[in-house]
């Protein structure tokens, strides 16, 4: 459930970037960061790991309009990718009220991509969240790659391994590139925000 601030009329909405190790959550983030900066009042917190070269996690709150007279911050995360940083990410998920799983389209990482996705699931077990209800986006990214020739898995195949079940919104996006990053939020935002009226009626 969101963070609701009663003495500030606010509530804080928190928004995780989830997915395997160099899929593109940081490339997503900073995208966003520099394309709505307008719209941000924060300095996007980058905390560097040893060893890891993704970002720990970015921080920045949008404002969105009202849920029942309060204003809407929306925190956008993202989590470290490699595995010996578990308990960061599951850190990370505290709290959390929607999800962006950032899939690699690249074919060498189809394992990796559902592998992560398992872990999203275990991790969210551990807060009495299950991955079939909380607000989910899945983002196939790197779509820009095959142009290079580089062998990608096809739409199929990401939806048959990860989505299958799921049944979530999901989009082909290049991240570098920006194509379908801000479609993905603004999705992910809007089936939150929907998730909350619910809850707060």
């Amino acid at each position: 459930m969101a963070f609701i601030n009663v003495k500030r009329k606010e509530v804080q909405v928190k928004i995780v970037y989830y997915g395997p190790g160099r899929g593109g959550k940081t490339t997503n983030l900073e995208y966003i960061y520099n394309k709505f900066n307008d719209r941000i009042q924060t300095e996007m917190v980058a905390i560097k790991t040893h060893g890891d070269r993704t970002l720990f996690f970015d921080f920045m709150p949008f404002d969105m309009g009202q849920i029942k007279g309060y204003d809407v911050k929306i925190q956008l995360y993202t989590v470290p990718g490699q595995v010996k940083y578990d308990a960061t990410r599951r850190l990370v998920l505290r709290g959390v009220d929607g999800i962006v799983f950032v899939a690699d389209s690249l074919a060498v990482r189809r394992e990796k991509n559902i592998h992560s996705l398992k872990n999203l699931q275990d991790n969210l077990a551990t807060y009495s969240k299950s991955i079939h209800k909380i607000p989910l986006v899945m983002q196939y990214n790197k779509r820009d790659l095959s142009k290079q020739g580089i062998p990608v898995l096809s739409q199929d195949t990401l939806e048959k391994d990860l989505n299958s079940r799921l049944k979530a919104p999901s989009f082909l996006a290049s991240a570098l590139e920006g194509k379908n990053v801000a479609a993905t939020m603004k999705k992910i935002i809007v089936m939150v925000m929907v998730s909350l009226q619910k809850e707060l009626q």
